[in-house]
């Protein structure tokens, strides 16, 4: 072999494992920090799920992953943010009730959630509670129903503003129970709690979290939770279905998601890391501290979630009459 040759050969070697090295480098996932957007302000119950689940979750894969806390506009500044982000499985979605609502309250929006998102796995769902004052003439959900069907049109129901999970659950419940009563919206839950605990609203919808504090100082009464099993964290309360409203299921949730063309590999990836840190005892212990049940599940699972909630809230926003934005 001529030295001409061997220094050819010894040079193609070199090319070949160089970009060999490159593209197992490449294909190494994750091999940079990653990040959640948030589409709500920091501290509240949706931010501090992600974050405790995200701490487990960066545990897992071996990188650091950063909360990009994004507020506004029904979570549609953060959802198109991600939507319109790379697909390589660094930039994650933290959905929720509102990536859901979103479609049926908006005239137009810049994405399709159910198109330009993959939901990755749900994370968890948190109650919503019907609860009135202490003193309060109505002991039980059924006085209260009662009272408005015998009484029609005056009741009122205090939410949080036009749009929010706690005013549609309002809206469900109105329609649901099959009474006349009028939903008043707040700016917010003091503003809620202040109008109930001030006689102005008769009762109100609300995440059952905020409210929990006063409920056990005995300043305020739950009647019931909206979900589909009774509250770890007042298990003597009925669910709604039990107290006489048959057909009422709403609660809140979160999942986690990514641009909608992420590789297969990345995102089946991402599920099993996702379920591996929801089915850890210090990350459940955390969530169920907060009102949390933990839901690890499968990617349909989690695809299933976001379409039959987007269905199905649409239809509370079309036959409360809420007008589009």
């Amino acid at each position: 072999m001529t030295q001409k040759s061997l220094w050819g050969k010894l040079a193609c070697v070199t090319l070949l494992f160089v970009f060999s090295s490159h593209a197992f480098s490449q294909s190494v996932y994750p091999n940079k920090p990653l990040k959640i957007v948030v589409p709500f302000g920091a501290g509240g119950v949706a931010d501090l799920t992600a974050r405790t689940v995200a701490q487990k979750l960066g545990e897992n894969l071996g990188q650091s992953i950063v909360i990009e806390n994004k507020p506004g506009a029904g979570g549609v500044v953060a959802t198109d943010a991600v939507a319109k982000a790379a697909p390589d499985g660094y930039t994650l979605l933290l959905m929720s009730n509102a990536t859901a609502v979103s479609a049926g309250l908006f005239k137009t929006l810049p994405y399709d959630a159910e198109k330009d998102l993959t939901p990755l796995s749900v994370l968890g769902t948190f109650d919503i509670a019907i609860v009135v004052p202490q003193e309060s003439k109505f002991a039980t959900l059924q006085d209260l129903l009662n009272f408005a069907k015998t009484n029609p049109g005056k009741l009122n129901i205090g939410s949080i503003n036009v749009g929010s999970t706690q005013h549609l659950a309002a809206e469900l419940f109105k329609a649901t129970a099959g009474i006349d009563a009028q939903v008043v919206p707040f700016n917010g839950t003091p503003a809620v709690l202040t109008a109930l605990r001030g006689g102005q609203i008769d009762l109100a919808v609300e995440i059952l979290a905020p409210v929990l504090p006063q409920i056990k100082g005995q300043a305020l009464r739950a009647l019931a939770v909206t979900g589909d099993k009774r509250s770890a964290a007042l298990p003597q309360v009925p669910t709604a279905k039990e107290a006489g409203v048959k057909n009422l299921y709403a609660a809140s949730w979160n999942a986690l998601a990514v641009p909608s063309k992420t590789p297969r590999d990345i995102v089946q990836k991402l599920n099993q890391e996702i379920q591996s840190s929801l089915n850890s005892a210090d990350v459940r212990k955390k969530l169920l501290d907060m009102n949390v049940d933990p839901q690890p599940g499968s990617l349909q699972q989690a695809a299933d979630l976001l379409s039959s909630e987007t269905k199905r809230w649409g239809e509370v926003i079309q036959r409360a009459g809420i007008p589009k934005q």
